[in-house]
């Protein structure tokens, strides 16, 4: 084939399913989960790094507590290395709780290192044809955003299986995953993390008012994937972003890195949450950490503000990948315009 008529048929090229390296040029329908009701099967499954007894324990204990059921992945004790077992180990699991039809929602133990290494072999197929609810963060935010954006189904940004399940979490759980409220209010600054330490204030760095599918997570997964086949689509999209341990010299690099790739400017706004333990040491010669947000997204000119209960912190609240949502900095607030579950 002439590279002329090569390049004539590129932009009409889509994926086909497993494995393939080429994003959708078309966006898929919006599926909806089915909403979770006490007594359902929740599978557990290690994506990423492994998770030690303690965090198993918690996990199946976290389940337990809603009111659920729980099923543990066939491989979700395997190890190799930093991962929970190797890359098809883990891949099976996940292929497995979708097509498991007794399975209502699938919980990831922990993140750690190793979703991005799944993209190119999931079966996208099997999981638009079997729909159903997938929660983490963190690591996660590969899978949840990919998955959406290859199959249309709504993902789950918020805690681990193993996280602390405070009072504050479990509500956002109910009423997302449970309930189905279609007019969710999550406020700024308003949870009960420890609002003494500058990690946790609120900040605005542009007010305004932003509407959009809800995209994004974890600032580190959304750079490492910047430039390849699945790079997070931003692009009118209302973006949330969060990281931890992370210096202000490398949150500067990979807020760039998202500028002059994806690029940032097209999303509508950025709803920005808490970026723990992200401070300069002392006597470096650096910005701080707000310091450099205000840097790289005040020139963006979109509502932006900082201090949303999203990250590596005990009471976190549940972002629903897909969902058209409405922030407004004067009210310090982000609403659900509709349901995340059917």
């Amino acid at each position: 084939m002439k590279r002329r008529e090569f390049n004539s048929l590129w932009p009409f090229v889509l994926t086909t399913g497993s494995g393939s390296l080429l994003k959708s040029v078309e966006s898929n329908p919006i599926i909806k989960p089915q909403r979770l009701k006490k007594g359902d099967l929740i599978g557990l499954i290690t994506p990423g790094s492994f998770a030690p007894d303690a965090a198993m324990e918690k996990a199946v204990g976290n389940i337990k507590s809603l009111g659920f059921r729980v099923k543990l992945a066939k491989n979700v004790r395997a190890k190799r290395g930093y991962n929970a077992g190797t890359d098809q180990q883990r891949l099976d699991d996940l292929h497995a709780m979708f097509a498991d039809k007794t399975v209502k929602a699938i919980w990831c133990v922990r993140g750690g290192y190793g979703c991005t290494r799944l993209l190119p072999y999931i079966d996208y197929q099997l999981i638009r044809a079997n729909p159903k609810v997938l929660i983490g963060y963190s690591d996660i935010t590969a899978l949840s955003n990919v998955i959406f954006q290859k199959t249309g189904l709504v993902g789950f940004h918020g805690p681990v299986g193993s996280s602390e399940i405070a009072d504050f979490s479990a509500a956002h759980f109910r009423a997302i995953l449970m309930e189905g409220r279609s007019s969710h209010l999550i406020q700024v600054g308003n949870h009960p993390n420890n609002s003494k330490d500058e990690d946790f204030r609120p900040h605005t760095i542009q007010h305004g008012v932003a509407r959009g599918q809800l995209a994004g997570g974890n600032l580190s997964i959304l750079a490492s994937v910047a430039g390849t086949p699945y790079e997070i689509e931003l692009q009118n999209k209302l973006v949330f972003l969060e990281d931890i341990s992370e210096k202000p010299y490398r949150i500067d690099r990979m807020l760039t890195q998202l500028r002059q790739s994806v690029p940032l400017k097209t999303a509508n706004g950025f709803v920005l949450g808490i970026f723990a333990d992200c401070k300069a040491d002392p006597g470096d010669e650096t910005l701080k950490l707000k310091e450099t947000l205000t840097d790289r997204l005040r020139p963006l000119s979109k509502p932006t503000q900082y201090g949303y209960p999203i990250g590596h912190i005990r009471h976190q609240c549940i972002i629903p990948i897909g969902i058209q949502a409405e922030m407004n900095t004067h009210q310090g607030n982000i609403r659900l315009l509709e349901s995340a579950v059917r």
